[in-house]
């Protein structure tokens, strides 16, 4: 299995994947072309750490508004895990689903096999978090091997706010 190291200030590939309720969404593409777009990876159902992040995530989502961020959460899990997972969360922003192997290594994600059939039935994307500014680069990119290793909410939604009133560079680049 193989995947890239995506690219400080490149592009995030242009994946495109159903959203829950009907429609879809593409990595990197904002509906309002002045704002950023926050797309969280996250594990699936399975995971209890997913759920509590996702639930703070809720709670965030108007600060993440006000700041011209339009948030997606984004998993592997077929439609009715993510609906579960919705449902056991209070989530109302929008969540993709059915994430491919494929394209979690084409994002540079690290995958996980299940620990037992009890966990779940298919390898897993670990958690990530990409920020894609107005001009459609990655500014901030988050990718960890572990459930316990993930971008700070409170800190993401501050840094996003600083980073676009004070016109901060991407950094990384070199």
């Amino acid at each position: 299995m193989d995947s890239r190291k995506l690219i400080s200030g490149g592009e995030i590939p242009s994946i495109t994947l159903p959203l829950l309720g009907g429609g879809s969404v593409t990595l990197g593409q904002r509906q309002n072309p002045d704002n950023w777009q926050v797309a969280i990876i996250y594990r699936g159902l399975h995971c209890p750490l997913c759920a509590k992040y996702l639930s703070k995530l809720e709670t965030l989502k108007e600060g993440f508004a006000k700041a011209g961020a339009e948030l997606v959460a984004v998993s592997g899990d077929p439609p009715e895990r993510a609906q579960a997972m919705v449902e056991k969360t209070g989530l109302s922003i929008p969540v993709a689903h059915s994430l491919t192997i494929e394209q979690m290594q084409e994002l540079g994600l690290y995958i996980s096999k299940p620990r037992s059939d009890d966990e779940t039935d298919r390898p897993f994307a670990e958690p990530a978090t990409y920020a894609t500014n107005e001009d459609g680069k990655l500014h901030l990119i988050d990718i960890s091997n572990t459930p316990f290793n993930r971008a700070d909410l409170v800190e993401l939604l501050d840094t996003v706010e600083w980073v676009r009133e004070n016109n901060y560079p991407i950094r990384g680049t070199y």
